[in-house]
């Protein structure tokens, strides 16, 4: 007989938000620049996900405003997974984003560029941290959307087509 899937809840992020579910459901968020970093732990049940929007955090930056800060959010994630009795060793992470969609001026190198910086840093946190990233898909010139499973710690990712803006219409920017 086969068995019905259950219907997770979805919780979407905007950028410099994060969400820990100790609860399955789905978090889903649009990445351009931004990059969204997964961590899951299978053990405890607990996956949350990060939506940073630029790469290093002013010095004095607290609170849910850090979140907006690539470095921070995964300092602080890490943090929140170890008092939750999480070991680094058994963390699942995963990296997204960090597009360069708007045009690089040619006088500019593309690692100037937002896009890069949030996914290099990411990285380099992680690295830091001790972290193996056991998947990313990062750079490029195209955003993705990510839906994160935190009952399997499996993501969905789509990259968005040169297409994919927004229709205006009518008389004016």
């Amino acid at each position: 007989m086969a068995q019905l899937a259950v219907e997770l809840p979805q919780v979407y992020l905007q950028p410099g938000e994060f969400h820990v579910a100790h609860k399955p459901a789905i978090l889903r968020t649009v990445l351009g620049s931004c990059v969204g970093v997964t961590f899951w732990s299978f053990r405890l049940g607990i996956g949350a996900l990060c939506h940073g929007v630029l790469p290093k955090s002013p010095t004095k930056v607290m609170g849910v405003e850090g979140y907006r800060y690539v470095d921070f959010a995964i300092c602080n994630l890490v943090s929140k997974f170890e008092g939750f009795g999480a070991t680094r060793e058994e963390l699942q992470i995963k990296v997204f984003g960090g597009a360069d969609v708007l045009p690089v001026h040619p006088s500019r190198s593309w690692k100037e560029t937002v896009g890069h910086q949030n996914w290099h840093t990411a990285m380099e946190v992680l690295r830091e941290q001790g972290f193996r990233v056991l998947a990313f898909d990062v750079g490029g010139p195209l955003g993705r959307t990510i839906q994160f499973n935190t009952a399997t710690g499996e993501v969905l990712l789509r990259r968005l087509s040169q297409n994919d803006g927004l229709l205006l219409t009518g008389g004016g920017v």
